[in-house]
């Protein structure tokens, strides 16, 4: 359960999205006549008479009100997304529609932003000395695909120990963690079937689902009931005019979601998935390696069977400290998209560097390098989330999510904090990321703060302190 926003709060933030909207015509009425300079894209005067490419009404948002808070956003690092990184010092002279970098680089930010969940991404280490003597031996691309010269030893052995990581049949790994939803969700479905959604599910899936040609319906955020509902109408009505029954209901869920913070009621809908026979998609983007006492992920934290979900999936660029992403469960689910997937057809094999920082993370966290270091920082990074989020409430912060999740959202709800809270955190040496419409709801701007087993409680400290 989410706390409401205050009505107080909801109306300020209304009038004060509505004073920016109101500048904002203003603003394009000057530029129109030429009182105020025009910095957005516009069609030359020959082209005029075209079809528009650039079109104004659409871009007004970004115009407006993005451009006023654009240097909360992109910033640019220039070290290892620790627990704390060096950031380029860049200024604005046209009010963010252009930067220019001074030269000076501000050290030592503590780094709030990176979901850099346990702490493997660094530039010494185990997986550093092991990913730099791949490098040496096999290069740093692969120049082809799967199916054809870029099957290498090191993507099979990778696979291998996802699948036993998750507890599955079989496993495979792909070279980007959006492509791995949006790709693999039309493989799984088409027309005929249904997909039920969670309202709040990250945009890979919102678009795989509709590349997919499947009927999509979208049930309340992590709510069992709207779900249910879902899926008696499917079961008693079927297919809208010919009335029979779906080819196949997938239900699309995430571990952890990014925004909120909030858990899955993983229990229930397995529940409800074997209830009413239709299929489960869990995307642990970042739940993997984030949750439970062995670090497995929301089945782990639930004490689940692995068997009960369909489709597994998750990514390599949180938790592992890489890049990538990977489906596990049943060998005829993943010999199948081995061959009807887009992702393992087309794409460009991982780089090897890449898939050996996975595979020494990966038993780091197991306990397979003969060290407890990956359980340390499970139990480090569980602490430390709990600790972060006990504090900021006792401090009065409206905080969004479940008390184990290392997703951390502060409501900032008005306009006006989001660049403000952004820029005094930076001029304290705090790098933290601010989120707002449409991103979020129009009155649910927040602050997202990601823990990572790399903070220290005096890190921790200076950040809540400040």
């Amino acid at each position: 359960a989410f706390e409401e926003t205050p009505m107080l709060v909801a109306v300020l933030t209304y009038v004060g999205y509505g004073v920016l909207t109101l500048f904002g015509y203003l603003r394009d009425f000057m530029r129109q006549w030429k009182i105020e300079k025009c910095q957005n894209a516009t069609e030359r005067e020959e082209q005029k008479d075209f079809v528009p490419l650039y079109q104004d009404f659409e871009n007004f948002y970004t115009r407006n009100l993005y451009m006023r808070i654009r240097d909360s956003w992109n910033r640019p690092i220039c070290s290892v997304p620790g627990a704390k990184v060096d950031m380029m010092e860049r200024v604005s002279h046209d009010y963010n529609w252009t930067f220019t970098y001074t030269g000076r680089v501000i050290k030592d930010i503590i780094n709030m932003g990176s979901y850099n969940y346990l702490g493997f991404a660094q530039k010494a280490g185990t997986c550093q000395e092991a990913a730099a003597k791949v490098l040496s031996q096999y290069g740093a691309g692969v120049c082809s695909t799967r199916q054809e010269m870029g099957n290498l030893d090191k993507h099979e052995e990778l696979e291998k120990l996802v699948a036993r990581f998750l507890g599955v049949e079989s496993a495979m790994a792909y070279g980007m963690g959006f492509a791995t939803n949006s790709m693999n969700i039309p493989a799984l479905v088409g027309k005929g079937c249904l997909i039920l959604s969670d309202e709040l599910n990250h945009a890979s899936l919102v678009l795989g689902a509709r590349l997919s040609g499947a009927t999509i319906r979208i049930f309340k955020h992590n709510n069992m009931q709207s779900l249910e509902k879902l899926l008696k109408d499917a079961i008693v009505h079927g297919q809208p005019r010919t009335r029979r029954p779906w080819k196949k209901i997938l239900i699309l869920v995430e571990g952890i979601y990014s925004m909120e913070g909030s858990i899955v009621r993983l229990p229930e809908v397995i529940a409800l998935k074997k209830k009413y026979k239709s299929y489960l998609y869990l995307d642990e983007a970042h739940s993997i390696g984030a949750l439970g006492p062995s670090g497995r992920g929301v089945v782990d934290y639930f004490g689940l069977n692995p068997e009960d979900v369909d489709i597994m999936m998750g990514t390599f660029t949180k938790s592992f400290g890489a890049a990538g992403g990977y489906i596990g469960g049943k060998k005829e689910l993943i010999d199948y998209l081995r061959t009807y997937s887009h992702s393992a057809v087309y794409a460009t094999s991982m780089s090897p560097p890449v898939v050996e920082q996975i595979i020494t993370s990966v038993k780091c966290i197991m306990g397979e390098d003969g060290t407890t270091v990956g359980k340390a920082r499970v139990q480090q990074l569980a602490e430390n989330t709990r600790y972060f989020r006990r504090r900021l409430k006792e401090m009065g912060f409206i905080i969004y999510g479940n008390e184990d999740s290392p997703v951390v959202p502060l409501m900032l709800y008005m306009p006006a904090k989001i660049g403000a809270f952004g820029r005094e955190m930076l001029k304290r040496n705090i790098g933290v990321v601010v989120v707002g419409f449409p991103a979020t709801p129009i009155i649910e701007s927040r602050a997202r703060f990601c823990l990572s087993a790399a903070h220290t409680k005096e890190m921790l400290d200076r950040v809540k302190i400040l």
